[in-house]
């Protein structure tokens, strides 16, 4: 499977963000990508307004999101992202939904378990968390599981995803900076691979207040492409061989001893 990672700032006003991820997506289907994810949060970003996500936000039929939709198509690329959606009867919170499309349809949608509460950030302020783990999605041959950001913090949701069929993990985030926040997600996002023996897509928001660093870790914990701080496009192939080869040295997922708890 061909991935892309689709690193980009995100800006205030929802058309920049929905131009920026339409070119994004047509400079993946001509390199003939099977899979491109974008950050999280990319309907709109201001750090001088943290409460943009609920004035920002909007409906999976409304113009952001159709006009992404449109652009996709006819094509079999499969884009994964993050934006903030109304919440009817939450207190006026939204969601926070990781949604992916292909060919002109919404074929999954994941709202966000855990809500980036930590390092002085509430993000239950303004977002009510979701209640549900997805179901896994298929691309290219490879069965997909879909987190978010501060996600990658627990380590139940990806075993979750693991056993339920996942050799794909897809993590779109907007890392914040901090002392050793760059090390953190290194760190989080190879382990993940490593103890799942899966492959991670972990693709950040770079600009003022993210740190960027999007990257694809193997399922032996190598990892295989990388972006630095800057906006980029970076494609890699994640290899069936390499996976299969990582399950039969490392059968950590038949060796382990205790049951992962019931997730909501």
């Amino acid at each position: 499977m061909k991935v892309a990672l689709g690193q980009f700032a995100v800006a205030r006003e929802w058309q920049a963000n929905a131009e920026t991820c339409v070119s994004l997506m047509e400079k993946s289907v001509s390199a003939k990508a099977d899979l491109l994810v974008l950050p999280e949060g990319v309907l709109a970003r201001d750090i001088t307004d943290p409460d943009l996500v609920l004035k920002a936000a909007q409906p999976l039929d409304g113009p952001f999101v159709s006009q992404l939709l449109a652009a996709s198509v006819g094509s079999q690329l499969t884009t994964m992202m993050c934006i903030h959606m109304p919440a009817p009867d939450s207190n006026g919170r939204v969601w926070n939904v990781l949604i992916a499309i292909r060919d002109g349809q919404i074929i999954s949608q994941y709202r966000k378990l855990h809500l980036y509460d930590a390092f002085a950030t509430q993000e239950s302020k303004n977002v009510t968390p979701g209640t549900e783990v997805p179901p896994l999605i298929e691309i290219a041959g490879f069965k997909v599981g879909l987190m978010t950001c501060y996600d990658v913090r627990f380590p139940e949701l990806a075993r979750r995803l693991v056993l339920d069929g996942a050799e794909v993990l897809a993590l779109p985030a907007a890392w914040v900076k901090g002392p050793l926040k760059e090390m953190h997600w290194e760190v989080l996002v190879t382990a993940r691979a490593l103890e799942n023996t899966s492959y991670v897509v972990a693709v950040g928001e770079c600009g003022e207040r993210n740190i960027g660093n999007s990257m694809v870790v193997d399922p032996l914990g190598v990892a295989i492409a990388r972006a630095a701080e800057a906006p980029a496009l970076v494609f890699t192939t994640l290899d069936r061989e390499r996976l299969n080869h990582a399950r039969k040295i490392l059968p950590v997922l038949q060796n382990r001893c205790f049951d992962t708890p019931q997730l909501r």
